[in-house]
């Protein structure tokens, strides 16, 4: 057993998997891999996100030390989110299963 942040995981690949958890997570962290992106931006890409859930993701995302949120001095303020070494490293995983799924299920209709 593994206890982190007040949390119990029954193994590392239980607690790796919580970093990504939920719906929006992983698509938020790749839209971000390439380059980074305004909140606005990650909104068009990420659809059918809501802002108040985007903005929840994106904490999660800060206290987990996967993105970091740089805000420059101009007005006004322009608002950018980066990946943080430890995001780029978890998205290459995530990227791992969007090559598998491709190879694997070819015929998986896009409506995008």
């Amino acid at each position: 057993m593994i206890n982190y942040n007040n949390k119990k995981y029954i193994c590392l690949l239980d607690f790796a998997m919580d970093f990504i958890r939920g719906k929006w997570i992983s698509l938020i962290l790749c839209h971000l891999y390439d380059e980074p992106k305004r909140f606005l931006e990650l909104q068009r890409f990420v659809q059918g996100i809501s802002h108040k859930v985007l903005t929840e993701n994106l904490k999660e995302l800060e206290v987990d030390e996967l993105v970091i949120k740089i805000t420059s001095d101009e007005m006004p303020p322009k608002v950018e989110y980066y990946l943080t070494e430890k995001g780029k490293e978890i998205t290459k995983i995530i990227k791992e299963l969007k090559i598998w799924s491709k190879k694997y299920y070819p015929n998986i209709n896009k409506t995008f």
